[in-house]
């Protein structure tokens, strides 16, 4: 079954196999909902003051990074969903500092990034899961480069885990 078999170097940017790789060998369908109950376990850990926090001047607050988070969970799912569907125009790129800067996280309380990072999980979960297997091979273009929709499914588990180690490793330390 497609969505068990890890990408390939053809399905996407070198760059993105940052994220492919962490995430576990199996159905990236199961991965996308057991990640939802162990990240939200550890936002839900983190209060509104700690949510405030940067571990550097120049380094974005916890706020900012699930924001990011899920931002970029949206990109991936609407790139996975316009390849899946048959789309072939190419989509444009994603400057994730343009986007943080006008998301207004640090004014929002911690408690609603949360609830939005579990809507958007849910969101792609279901996705996912519905997807016809003929879709997973699926494949086009954005900031251009090729994508398949395999690939993105295993970006978007990647991505999060990517974050949220750095969460745990540089921001929750000590």
């Amino acid at each position: 079954m497609s969505p068990m078999r890890v990408p390939e170097a053809t399905e996407a940017a070198d760059y993105y196999f940052t994220y492919i790789r962490q995430v576990p060998a199996g159905d990236v369908r199961v991965t996308l909902d057991s990640q939802a109950g162990t990240l939200l376990g550890v936002f839900k850990g983190i209060s509104e003051e700690q949510s405030r926090h940067r571990y550097a001047p120049d380094k974005w607050t916890i706020r900012q990074v699930l924001s990011h988070i899920n931002d970029t969970e949206r990109l991936f799912v609407f790139r996975a969903l316009w390849f899946a569907r048959g789309f072939d125009t190419p989509l444009p790129s994603f400057d994730q500092d343009v986007a943080i800067a006008s998301a207004g996280a640090d004014a929002r309380s911690w408690h609603s990034h949360v609830e939005e990072f579990d809507a958007l999980r849910r969101a792609s979960v279901a996705f996912f899961a519905t997807l016809p297997v003929e879709a997973w091979d699926r494949h086009g273009t954005a900031s251009g480069f090729p994508f398949s929709v395999r690939a993105l499914a295993y970006m978007t588990a990647g991505h999060a885990e990517h974050h949220a180690r750095i969460l745990r490793e540089r921001y929750l330390q000590g």
